[in-house]
């Protein structure tokens, strides 16, 4: 977190003479304007009027890695937050490579904060460890608080969510998405006071049990604010259509399953809510489709530009027709069994499309025979010419499907190829997918984010160096020659933020070429490499300002380091890790 670190701000110059013009007031009423946390850090380097205009000004605060800096540090370098954004575990804790009770918590940022920030509105939390416990002190140390928003976390219950309903008089924001949580009941629903009315987002779609329905319906009815509402797979298409009845002014809707059995009139009566939404833009959930009431949906799609299908295993047919009614569609999640010919609807419709994921539905089922291929990445690339944003799991792939792809798509911010079966050539012509990451890099100028897969030599890793300048995150699994690979990267791309790599024969050589990269970085990550305890030791002497990790799984080679986690920390090693994490 760049603000976090010394500044050496500048004694004399045009810059400090131009700056001192400027009244406090009106300078801090001038940085109120600047929300882009990488501006506001740029900010407070120009001098030292600006850095402390900046620091009690700076009302929001995004902090990637919490360790990366002590809650202590934070609140005297930034005394009037009223929002964090915290991230915790790596990111490959979503795929189960990070142990757990690694660590993370949240309870020692939220003691401090309640001594120093008590007027702390926003929380937003994503890989973090929280506790019910937590929860409860969240909810009663800070009176004006406003919004929670729990991403991947872990640790907690919906007790704790019966705390926050319970005790925050003033909540507007509550998203629980994708979390570990252990749903004990759908009671806590009912905690929310009878008078309590200022509710505009709530999320609970990935909570399992039944919830109290009369108290969720209560609480939409008298939340006139409310305009985000994603509900769980127990919610019938009979509540979601007396829920539409009580909120028409919805934004963002998150429905149950569409697949219990309606009468005809509930079916009518359900479309007719659907026609009154009439400022509905994201729609998602759709778990456990029925294809005969998706009709219902299409009069509240013309404004749609989200489409989030990742829980509907659509086929291409239902996807074609619905697709139909969404000419303003700018983002898409689908599965892959809409398979190619659900792509192809995709590139005749969607002309707007910015961005594109499609998730496999069975990733571990290897004798699929559905799934998408290169010629449905293909047709997208025709008729999606604005697309920037790509995340693509197939099992087959080619280096001349991608060069077209490229080709007819060249302004790609964010690359993401998963081809599902490591180490896989190109199928046609049996060679390496070098070429086709080749063509990534030297057509999409303004890549930021790449995710590599397939059969690939050292020779990606070259082009990636030459040409992926604006770099900011590589991801690479099973993939690479020799050290030379991770070595090109390192030292060729200029704004490289996170590394991560697993299953890939890169070592010493490799990971110690960083040297000049890694304080510049937010963090590496290592896996199931060739790296030794002596490599990670010896990088940790000679860059004392980075916390070097190593994860050691009982009965491993004690001489190698299994899981190696490299960030810049300035609150030195961090004082909870468990007994497998090693700081050197």
């Amino acid at each position: 977190m760049d603000p976090m670190r010394k500044k050496d701000c500048h004694d004399s110059g045009e810059s400090v003479r131009v700056a001192s013009t400027f009244p406090d007031e009106v300078l801090e009423r001038v940085l109120a304007l600047v929300k882009s946390h990488k501006d506001r850090s740029s900010v407070s380097l120009v001098c030292k009027d600006w850095y402390d205009a900046e620091r009690w000004s700076r009302t929001h605060v995004f902090i990637g890695n919490c360790y990366s800096v002590s809650p202590e540090i934070v609140v005297r370098r930034f005394p009037n937050v009223r929002s964090v954004t915290l991230k915790g575990k790596p990111r490959f804790s979503d795929f189960n490579l990070v142990p757990p009770n690694w660590g993370a918590d949240i309870r020692c940022w939220l003691v401090v904060f309640g001594a120093k920030y008590r007027c702390l509105e926003e929380l937003r939390l994503k890989r973090m460890t929280v506790s019910d416990e937590s929860l409860e002190f969240l909810a009663l140390s800070f009176p004006n608080f406003k919004a929670l928003s729990l991403l991947s976390c872990d640790g907690f219950s919906t007790d704790g969510l019966a705390a926050i309903a319970s005790h925050c008089k003033n909540l507007t924001e509550l998203n629980i998405q994708e979390n570990d949580i252990y749903d004990k009941s759908g009671s806590w629903l009912s905690c929310f006071p009878e008078n309590f009315t200022s509710l505009e987002v709530l999320n609970f779609a990935y909570l399992h049990n039944d919830v109290n329905f009369e108290a969720l319906e209560r609480l939409v009815s008298r939340c006139k604010s409310l305009n985000v509402l994603k509900v769980n797979k127990n919610i019938t298409l009979e509540q979601l259509q007396r829920l539409l009845i009580c909120a028409p002014q919805l934004a963002e809707l998150g429905t149950g399953s569409f697949l219990h059995e309606l009468t005809d009139r509930q079916y009518s009566e359900l479309k007719r809510s659907f026609n009154n939404c009439n400022n509905l833009n994201v729609l998602s959930g759709l778990s456990e489709v029925a294809a005969i009431y998706l009709p219902a949906l299409y009069p509240a799609c013309t404004n749609l530009t989200f489409l989030n299908l990742s829980d509907a295993a659509l086929q291409s047919e239902e996807l074609a027709k619905l697709l139909v009614h969404c000419p303003r569609l700018q983002r898409l999640w689908v599965l892959d069994t809409v398979e190619d010919k659900g792509l192809e609807a995709i590139g005749s419709n969607c002309p707007l499309l910015e961005e594109l994921r499609v998730f496999p539905s069975d990733p571990f089922e290897e004798g699929i025979v559905h799934g998408v291929t290169e010629s449905g990445f293909i047709a997208v690339s025709y008729g999606c010419r604005r697309l920037h944003y790509v995340l693509y799991f197939c099992r087959q792939m080619t280096n001349a499907a991608v060069a077209t792809i490229v080709q007819n798509c060249p302004d790609f911010t964010h690359f993401r190829l998963c081809i599902m079966n490591p180490c896989q050539p190109d199928y046609l012509s049996n060679e390496p997918m070098d070429e086709a990451f080749c063509a990534v890099v030297k057509t999409c100028t303004k890549l930021r984010r790449l995710a590599v897969s397939g059969l690939l030599t050292d020779l990606t890793f070259e082009y990636i160096g030459k040409y992926a300048k604006n770099l900011e995150t590589l991801s690479v699994a099973f993939a690479g020659s020799s050290d030379w690979g991770m070595q090109c990267v390192l030292g060729g791309c200029p704004k490289l933020r996170k590394l991560e790599i697993r299953d890939c024969p890169f070592g010493n050589a490799a990971l110690l070429s960083g040297f000049e990269k890694y304080e510049s970085m937010r963090s590496l990550w290592m896996s199931d490499c060739k790296v030794t305890m002596n490599g990670c030791r010896f990088l940790a002497k000679e860059m004392p300002r980075l916390n070097v990790e190593v994860m050691k799984e009982d009965g491993n080679d004690d001489s190698q380091a299994d899981k190696v986690y490299v960030y810049r920390s300035v609150a030195g090693p961090r004082r909870d890790a468990p007994p497998f994490v090693l700081t050197l």
